[in-house]
């Protein structure tokens, strides 16, 4: 949708409304709605991340840390440079999270057994048991948070998610600063 104002003519959903009355300065153009997503985003991870340490009692990327590992196919460890490309964390942050982790025994890194420099990550038997016990929990927190959800727009919000993903990774400004700069 774009805006009256800029455009000078309305489309078919912008005659719509204002057919109906709606006022033309209460129709919010595209840069205004996408805004408000952006916005909304951010608040629902921040949200998200302040009931995962209340409800559950873990970061949400310690709980993505835990499920990544307890994956099948993983029991023998995972490189560092591949979780952080899986779960799309800087390095830093995960890094700090390992050590947490490790310091509760959960995971552990071990050498690579093709390359000396590198470490494995993997689940301790500790940190298997922890995640199994977690799994009541953690899916009571999915039902909740998802309640007002369909099955059928739950699968269309992640279809919905994914594109968005896509599109964000896709992104390249052109004035884009040349230093990556990761937020924790």
């Amino acid at each position: 949708m774009t805006s009256l104002i800029a455009t000078g003519r309305p489309d078919s959903r912008l005659a719509a409304l204002l057919d109906k009355g709606v006022p033309s300065m209460a129709i919010q153009d595209d840069k205004s709605v996408a805004n408000r997503l952006f916005f909304r985003l951010f608040q629902a991870s921040n949200i998200l991340q302040k009931q995962t340490v209340g409800q559950v009692g873990l970061s949400t990327v310690q709980w993505a840390v835990l499920g990544a590992l307890s994956r099948k196919g993983y029991e023998d460890g995972i490189s560092f440079n591949q979780l952080t490309e899986y779960l799309i964390v800087s390095r830093q942050n995960l890094d700090g999270v390992l050590k947490r982790l490790e310091r509760d025994d959960h995971v552990k890194r071990i050498p690579h057994p093709d390359d000396k420099r590198a470490r494995l990550i993997l689940l301790t038997d500790k940190g298997r048991a922890f995640w199994e016990s977690l799994q009541p929990k953690i899916h009571e927190f999915y039902a909740q948070g998802l309640a007002n959800f369909t099955f059928d727009e739950t699968v269309s919000l992640l279809h919905y998610l994914n594109k968005f993903q896509k599109d964000l990774e896709a992104i390249a400004m052109q004035d884009a600063p040349n230093a990556e700069h990761e937020e924790s």
